[in-house]
């Protein structure tokens, strides 16, 4: 029988009076600081029984909060009743974040823990700089979770796979020899890769070893000078794709044997390494005669500005992904205006049936959001066999769903309409749909960055004084995690960092609006920055809308759009129209047709 949450609880506290730890603090992370965590590393739902993606728990020896963002609130305050465990929300005015709680709360001489694989080289250095103000101090070398697991997961143990070079479009031999160039300019020796995506992305491999993102578990140490080390189980690997490294000058070794290789730089050795990105606990083996030169990953960038051949490739998986949701979207209609009884679970179940049908399909790229009417308003909501709503012939259903193919990654929103709607449903689908169509027209300064964009997409919502939570938009990667860097949409946050936005890069445009126990709005296309036109004052991008599937009209009021905004979605849908109808034929060729039809 599994255990109740507050004994997990306390037999935390129990191995924190043994330790003398006044403070157990447990994010959401892995060695690789992953956004979507293995199994292994899901100490904070499994301390917490929240499983969203975003959170952190703080646990002392009288008090435990979870700290979470706005789209995770309704979830988390159910999840966490009748635990101990306070819902803390973050980024909500007068609530402190969990390092000034935890600042508030300590004395002299505390010491506070945090598992050394989960906590990066930067967040190590802030906390540590937060507890020398009330004379506390910090232990990375305990994993008091762990200690308290008994039936922790093992590591994943999917097998790696190459990317073909048909689809990757560049070779690793070229990747590599351009990262060195990065690196080269910088006067590093080594450089340190801990990222899943990134190494992905070097490597022209990919895995499953986390749910929706075809990344495996590995590190990677690229040496200037020719060769590189990919640690990562060698098991994973067929004897092909492993002389295929090897002629790359890629050789493998052990998981866990970074540290070794590491502890055996020194004099003359320089490694680059993003602190962001690198855990505490790989960082330590390093020598103090190693000259440490921090900056971000120079991958990063590069893969975030896709190529001619992977936008190729994206454009057409957007044409084939576009055409599975007509069909599932028609049948789905079908079926409940013939009165079959339908839940949030057999949409889900309808588009994993007709993405899998399409070409070079691998799997979902999220898990689905399917939210009827009140279950809308939660904006990572997420159906199961215990908890979902049955689908009338009324009100709004939001769909955001997403698929994973060797030509690219896919993240769709759609609010439909299943029958009738109020005016007041109506009306806050085109005020969101209004901001989007905002920043998707947007032409922009080059150096422009994600949140100098940001407002534009909520202006529509504050002269209604509504907001959202979310960010506008996120960075999408090619056959890769569906949330990537670095840049982003999103509110100007303090000491942040603006990246421009660069022609290649892919972003998702989605802003929403949430109306608790109400309804739900979402409208999500996916975009990339292309080149606009030079004037006098420099030159300008624009967004070219790249995600292809029909908004659906009847959850909107046309007479709040003005003439531009008409005209938009008018051409949107013609766009959609022209590189669908191929696909198509009969009842969803017909379906399609109907909400393609001018405004």
């Amino acid at each position: 029988m599994s255990t109740p949450i507050p004994a997990r609880i306390a037999a935390l506290r129990d191995t924190m009076a043994r330790h003398g730890i006044a403070a157990c603090l447990v994010p959401s992370a892995d060695p690789h600081l992953s956004e979507y965590l293995p199994a292994h590393w899901q100490a904070r739902e499994w301390l917490s029984g929240f499983d969203g993606s975003a959170g952190t728990l703080l646990v002392t020896a009288s008090e435990a909060g979870l700290w979470t963002d706005s789209r995770y609130f309704s979830q988390a305050e159910q999840q966490l009743a009748g635990s101990g465990i306070a819902l803390m929300k973050q980024r909500v005015a007068h609530a402190p974040e969990h390092l000034s709680w935890l600042q508030q709360h300590l004395h002299q001489g505390d010491r506070v823990a945090v598992a050394g694989d989960s906590v990066s080289v930067a967040t190590q250095r802030q906390i540590e700089r937060l507890l020398s103000t009330v004379g506390a101090s910090l232990r990375v070398d305990l994993d008091l979770p762990g200690a308290i697991w008994p039936e922790r997961p093992a590591l994943p143990h999917a097998p790696v796979r190459e990317h073909a070079l048909a689809y990757a479009g560049t070779s690793r031999a070229e990747k590599f020899e351009k990262l060195r160039h990065a690196l080269r300019k910088q006067q590093a020796t080594h450089h340190l890769v801990s990222s899943l995506d990134d190494i992905a992305w070097l490597t022209n491999l990919r895995g499953s070893d986390v749910e929706c993102n075809p990344v495996f578990l590995a590190h990677l140490l690229i040496e200037t000078s020719g060769h590189a080390t990919l640690f990562v189980d060698r098991d994973k690997l067929s004897d092909g794709l492993v002389a295929a490294l090897a002629s790359d000058g890629i050789r493998l070794a052990g998981y866990a044997t970074l540290g070794e290789t590491l502890g055996e730089l020194g004099i003359g050795d320089s490694l680059l390494f993003d602190p962001g990105r690198v855990v505490s606990a790989v960082l330590k083996a390093v020598g103090k005669d190693v000259t440490r030169i921090e900056g971000p990953n120079p991958s990063t960038a590069f893969k975030a500005c896709k190529s001619k051949a992977e936008l190729t490739h994206i454009r057409e998986v957007m044409r084939r992904d576009g055409a599975a949701l007509v069909r599932a979207f028609r049948r789905l209609e079908e079926r409940i205006a013939a009165g079959m009884t339908q839940t949030e679970l057999d949409v889900d179940t309808l588009l994993r049936e007709e993405r899998s049908a399409q070409p070079d399909f691998v799997g979902e790229s999220f898990a689905t959001i399917a939210g009827y009417l009140e279950n809308g308003a939660l904006p990572h909501y997420r159906a199961t066999p215990k908890a979902h709503n049955t689908l009338q012939r009324h009100g709004l259903l939001l769909v955001d769903s997403g698929g994973q193919y060797l030509g690219g990654t896919t993240d769709i929103t759609r609010v439909l309409a299943l029958g009738p709607t109020t005016s007041e449903q109506r009306r806050d689908a085109t005020m969101v749909m209004k901001g989007m169509i905002a920043l998707s027209r947007a032409r922009f300064p080059k150096g422009a960055s994600g949140p100098q964009l940001d407002a534009l997409a909520r202006a529509p919502l504050w002269a209604c004084g509504m907001d959202y939570g979310h960010g506008t938009g996120h960075g999408v990667g090619y056959f890769l995690n569906v949330h990537e860097g670095p840049q982003s949409i999103r509110p100007p946050v303090a000491g942040g960092a603006l990246v421009p936005l660069e022609p290649g890069m892919i972003s998702s445009i989605e802003p929403g609006l949430y109306k608790p126990a109400r309804h739900g709005i979402r409208h999500e296309n996916l975009a990339v920055v292309v080149e606009a036109d030079r004037t006098e004052f420099g030159e300008f991008y624009a967004f070219e809308t790249l995600t292809l599937c029909p908004f659906d009209r009847r959850a909107l009021e046309p007479g709040l759009l003005n003439p531009e905004e008409r005209a938009w979605l008018d051409d949107y849908h013609a766009s959609v129209r022209a590189a669908l109808a191929p696909l198509l034929e009969d009842a969803d060729l017909a379906w399609l047709e109907k909400h393609c039809a001018p405004l």
